[in-house]
């Protein structure tokens, strides 16, 4: 894993593990790698991968199974689904709608270069 100076590299752990479950690689009740095992994986601090997993935890992403270890939670992915949207919506689309209003580009345009790019990726599939 090749980690971005710009984010803690905790939150890159989880950004992983979120977009693996999203993906459906893991699935609610799926055993997630142990913080030892993930932390050897990664090449990481296992206190690292340990605030990870305290944080998906609070989130309710996982949870510990005392003596068994980390699983994915039957909510999981309804609880990244929000989280990820909400962040979209305050983080990704003020940028947007001022870099359209600079660029005078209206939502009817939007939506023919959305369409151009569905197009695109259904053909690639």
């Amino acid at each position: 894993m090749e980690f971005r100076k710009n984010l803690p590299i905790y939150v890159q752990i989880a950004d992983y593990l979120l977009e693996s479950i999203l993906s459906g690689s893991l699935t609610p009740g799926d055993k997630i790698p142990s913080v030892r095992e993930q932390a050897s994986q990664i090449e990481v601090n296992p206190n690292t991968v340990m605030r990870t997993y305290s944080y998906l935890q609070d989130q309710g992403i996982i949870q510990n199974k005392r003596g068994i270890g980390y699983f994915v939670t039957d909510s999981a992915e309804k609880i990244i689904d929000d989280m990820k949207k909400t962040d979209f919506i305050n983080e990704y689309l003020p940028e947007l709608f001022k870099t359209m209003e600079m660029l005078k580009i209206d939502f009817k345009q939007l939506e023919q270069y959305y369409q151009t790019h569905k197009a695109k990726q259904n053909g690639n599939q």
